[in-house]
């Protein structure tokens, strides 16, 4: 049975460095797909889609994700890590205040992932940019919203200790009892 494992967590907790460690070494990663989806709307003059129009970029991160999962679904990867979950896209709606729509939810309970690992806010890799619209501050509330959409349907999270990135990379590796 294939895993997909998904990292999550705030802004700039280290999530994809990681992710592109697992890259490097050889395993199957889908990576986030917001940087993609702000981008696009940037092509198309659309300059903070996500602050000026966060359902619309909210459902677009949704078709995005599900999309990945379907992806890795039928591929014969026996794992596949995910770059943020099904999930993080109403956890974000609730930090924000944002009403959406019932099936968010729905899809979330769906699509189901067999480990979750979550990246802690940690000040000192923290950093913004063009993409990142968040402060440090923001990124310790969002982790709160993110525990709870995935504690409230049944996950339990695997805390990713601070350290080097090959730290956390052996980390998730092991955890999986999986060598390089």
């Amino acid at each position: 049975m294939q895993q997909k494992i998904v990292l999550i967590g705030g802004p700039g907790t280290g999530k994809t460095t990681v992710l592109n460690e697992l890259k490097s070494l050889g395993f199957s990663c889908m990576e986030e797909v917001s940087r993609e989806v702000t981008l696009k709307a940037q092509k198309e003059g659309i300059d903070q889609l996500f602050l000026t129009q966060p359902l619309l970029f909210s459902e677009k991160l949704l078709e995005g994700r599900i999309q990945q999962f379907v992806d890795a679904h039928k591929s014969e990867q026996k794992h596949v890590f995910f770059d943020r979950g099904i999930p993080d896209v109403y956890a974000y709606m609730d930090f924000f205040k944002t009403d959406y729509p019932e099936n968010f939810k729905e899809k979330g309970k769906k699509y189901n992932y067999t480990k979750l690992f979550i990246f802690p806010p940690w000040k000192n890799i923290y950093i913004s940019d063009n993409e990142r619209y968040e402060t440090f501050e923001q990124s310790q509330e969002i982790d709160t919203f993110l525990r709870n959409a995935y504690e409230e349907i049944g996950y339990s999270l695997i805390e990713v200790p601070f350290g080097s990135i090959k730290d956390r990379t052996n980390f998730i590796l092991n955890h999986l009892d999986l060598k390089v």
